[in-house]
Order: structure tokens, then sequence, then C-alpha cells
């Protein structure tokens, strides 16, 4: 079954850390850029981050530059966006999706079901 699991999410305190992890299982994200969208209550979709599959280059959202970093470990087919300097508008749900258009969001394959970041004090 071909599918993306995201993990790592939870309630943080403002200027807490996080990481997500995104796990791919049947297929290998080698060729594939992986994106990381959130998605808050009463708000658009926004595309937070994208690593690409050729040579890892990344980019950010202006809201998010300076505080979250996307990596990726083909060996362990996972993407991983650790989050820092959290603050409450970066409450949502977070999803990561495979990308086949080089991080031009155009070709989103595979989604995964998301996982919830909470920014609270």
């Amino acid at each position: 079954q071909v599918q993306l699991v995201e993990s790592g999410g939870g309630l943080v305190q403002p200027g807490g850390s996080l990481r997500l992890s995104c796990v791919a299982s049947g297929f290998t994200l080698d060729y594939y850029s992986i994106v990381w969208f959130r998605q808050a209550p009463g708000k658009e979709r926004e595309g937070v981050s994208c690593i690409s599959s050729r040579d890892h280059t990344t980019n950010y959202a202006d809201s998010v530059k300076g505080r979250f970093t996307i990596s990726r470990e083909n060996t362990k087919n996972t993407v991983y966006l650790q989050m820092t300097s959290l603050q409450p508008e970066d409450t949502a749900v977070y999803y990561c999706a495979a990308d086949a258009s080089d991080c031009a969001y155009t070709s989103l394959e595979v989604w995964g079901q998301g996982t919830q970041v909470t920014v609270s004090s």
C-alpha cells in the first residue's frame, strides 16, 4: 500500500520546538520531492516547505523561514520538519505530500493523513 504517514505533532508552548516525521511505505521517496503543507481552521492550505529529490534543495514559506528546517533521510524513506520558535499562528494540521514536479507543487501524488500541531500556553 502506497502511503505517507506523519508523526511528531502535539501540544507545545510558544517558543517551543517539535520535529515532524513523514515516512513513506509502498514506494521509495528517492524520486520525489516532499512538501510540507499546513492548514489551520478556517484558513487555506499553505505550502510550508519543500525539499527536492535531485539535490535536496530546500525552500520555505516566508512565515517559517529561519525557524523551520526540512531534511530527508532516503535510507529511512523519511523526511523531517524541524520546527523551532513555534508561535500560536503555527497551529495547524501539518501534511506531507510526495511531489513529482520537483517542488513546483503541481504533481502531488501521495498525501499523508496529517498530524496536529497546537501551540498554546
